[in-house]
């Protein structure tokens, strides 16, 4: 792949492979490959008491051993007590010491952490609108595809909204509650497509939480964004964007610099497109770690998504850029490609560094796929990076679900705990390995202990 090649290039390759496998297309509910097809995904019931038992929760309590190697999951039922968005109590079965409560019933679904999706475009989409696929000739490069974002991007803005909303409301059908999205800003769209999601995110909020990332998506300085860029982290981004600094930009270190310089200026994280897989992408990262490694302001805060360049490194090359990585906390975002290239999700998580995946695209002008489903990614991670048993199933669910697990490697309950935040979603799955593999139907997704899609039983009322 050139370094001219877009994204969406080359993870269309990875979509069509993936729906060529079969699995996938037996694994969604009826309701769900509905609420695909219609883009209204439903809302399920409301739980309006802040306070409430929640029975018959399937929770995974170790793992079973042969010799020293894990064979199968333990699972258990209990009751939660939520308060307040929080898991205040683990308890058994259908203890109930406060009668006055409201019992719901889980039945016997697995709870499992809600997922993340980190690397999402919320702000443009045909989702949730009528099917559209624009065609895109062999040899189409990124600047083409700008190009016709200028001319697309007024066409969009008047559904913004609408469609962010149906977005979500996807998202949260597949057990995500959190996010971070990508928001343009350049001067086809001003600052009206971060308004117009900050708006969405306001209305939403109860119920999923997001990070806003400014993203000049037509080039920091090739369309001249930086004091559009600098107007949103006033109007509260959470963190500057940045675009393919050699082949957009044609200026790597002065690209690299005012996006970091915008960061200092306003106290922001940094979340920086990159698939430049020639030369210049491998140039981007170690600059980008320089800088990063003399400037202790930007420790912990730097996001380098797609990251392409990594694929085109040896073992010993991504071990070494791996452990400067991890000593400065910096996160790869992948959407976890099948394509011409092999990332090596595994061998940096290995070595310490924080690594989470998003949808990117669902159906807009760069892709007409996505299905906005972590628990896909987990299981694209498992079958490309990772030999399956049950251990390792297991520990694959972590890229979906930003590192939190049921249990830890030894096999023992880490989550959930009393005073956990009650964000998760109930599976019709035996255990994490069992989602991760089949892919798993979901039933309810909570956050912050709202039930925001799906349904649960209701045994008694307060």
């Amino acid at each position: 792949m050139n370094q001219n090649s877009s994204r969406r290039d080359f993870l269309s390759r990875s979509t069509k492979i993936a729906a060529a496998c079969a699995l996938f297309g037996v694994t969604a509910t009826h309701a769900a490959k509905s609420a695909i097809a219609s883009g209204e995904p439903s809302h399920g019931m409301k739980i309006s008491s802040p306070h409430y038992y929640l029975d018959n929760v399937l929770l995974e309590s170790g793992f079973e051993f042969d010799g020293t190697t894990p064979i199968s999951t333990r699972t258990e039922l209990k009751t939660l007590e939520i308060k307040q968005g929080k898991i205040v109590a683990l308890l058994d079965n259908h203890l109930h010491a406060n009668h006055t409560l409201a019992v719901y019933d889980a039945g016997g679904k697995l709870m499992l952490p809600a997922m993340r999706d980190m690397h999402i475009h919320l702000d443009k989409t045909f989702y949730g609108g009528p099917w559209r696929s624009l065609n895109r000739p062999a040899g189409t490069t990124i600047k083409d595809m700008i190009a016709l974002e200028q001319k697309l991007l007024p066409e969009l803005q008047p559904y913004t909204q609408q469609r962010a909303e149906k977005l979500i409301d996807l998202l949260q059908s597949r057990g995500s509650t959190i996010a971070r999205s990508h928001c343009n800003v350049e001067p086809t769209s001003g600052l009206k497509n971060l308004e117009a999601l900050q708006a969405v995110l306001a209305r939403r909020k109860s119920g999923f939480s997001c990070e806003i990332v400014a993203f000049p998506q037509h080039g920091l300085l090739y369309s001249k964004s930086e004091p559009l860029m600098r107007e949103a982290m006033q109007a509260g981004a959470h963190y500057v964007g940045g675009l393919d600094p050699t082949s957009v930009d044609g200026a790597m270190e002065k690209s690299l610099d005012t996006m970091f310089q915008i960061a200092l200026d306003y106290n922001k994280g940094v979340d920086i497109h990159l698939h430049e897989t020639s030369p210049a992408g491998l140039a981007a990262i170690n600059y980008m770690m320089d800088t990063v490694e003399k400037t202790p302001q930007l420790k912990g805060k730097l996001t380098i998504s797609h990251a392409f360049a990594l694929a085109t490194l040896n073992e010993q090359q991504v071990d070494e850029l791996a452990s400067r990585m991890a000593a400065q906390q910096v996160t790869i975002a992948s959407t976890v490609p099948i394509g011409t290239l092999h990332m090596p999700l595994s061998q940096l998580r290995e070595k310490g560094v924080f690594v989470m995946t998003g949808t990117d695209s669902v159906i807009d002008h760069w892709s007409p796929y996505g299905q906005g489903d972590m628990l896909e990614k987990a299981n694209l991670y498992a079958q490309l990076y990772i030999r399956p048993n049950e251990k390792t199933l297991s520990r694959a669910l972590a890229i979906a679900t930003g590192d939190v697990l049921p249990l830890n490697d030894q096999g023992e309950r880490q989550w959930p705990k009393a005073e956990d935040e009650a964000s998760f979603v109930l599976v019709d799955a035996s255990c994490s390995a069992e989602a991760v593999a089949r892919i798993s139907p979901r039933t309810a997704t909570f956050h912050r202990g709202e039930i925001v899609w799906g349904s649960v039983g209701q045994t008694s009322k307060a």
